[in-house]
């Protein structure tokens, strides 16, 4: 399966499970939260007003060697988007990639993960615990802080 046939697929339309395929072109369904769904928005608004020159975007679909993914967030720089413009899937990586960890993610799963995306260009990835705790990550590995946002902390806050 391609991603184009995912998209005009019908019977996949307004299902509350991310969508993803691997590698095989075969389906791959995430179960989501609404925690999941409060992460995602914290980690949109702090990108939105706090990251000039570029776009924000939610279920960013990225193609990589294992198949199409779909990022939580990602930021796009203004000539990364003027480059991609709203190509679908992306063919390159955004230059932020956030993932918000669900309970049925494994540290291996999301390691690879982020290597095909570090593969693909990205140059930093966030992966945001259920507790809102961020962690940071280079192609060199995990970082004490952000590169690209360097004021903010590792846990995010929000009234509940």
């Amino acid at each position: 399966m391609q991603w184009a046939d995912v998209l005009r697929d019908q019977s996949l339309q307004d299902l509350p499970y991310k969508i993803e395929l691997n590698e095989w072109g075969q389906i791959v369904m995430s179960p989501a939260s609404n925690r999941h769904a409060s992460l995602q928005g914290e980690v949109y608004w702090i990108l939105r007003n706090r990251m000039a020159g570029g776009k924000v975007l939610t279920e960013c679909s990225v193609e990589t060697d294992a198949g199409v993914k779909v990022l939580d967030v990602a930021w796009c720089s203004s000539e990364f988007f003027q480059k991609q413009g709203f190509t679908t899937p992306y063919p390159e990586a955004p230059e932020l990639c956030v993932e918000i960890v669900s309970p049925s993610n494994s540290d291996r799963q999301l390691r690879e993960k982020m290597a095909l995306y570090f593969r693909r260009g990205a140059k930093e990835c966030w992966l945001v615990s259920e507790e809102g705790r961020v962690r940071f990550f280079s192609a060199d590995g995990e970082q004490e802080r952000s590169g690209l946002l360097q004021d903010i902390g590792s846990v995010l806050t929000w009234d509940a």
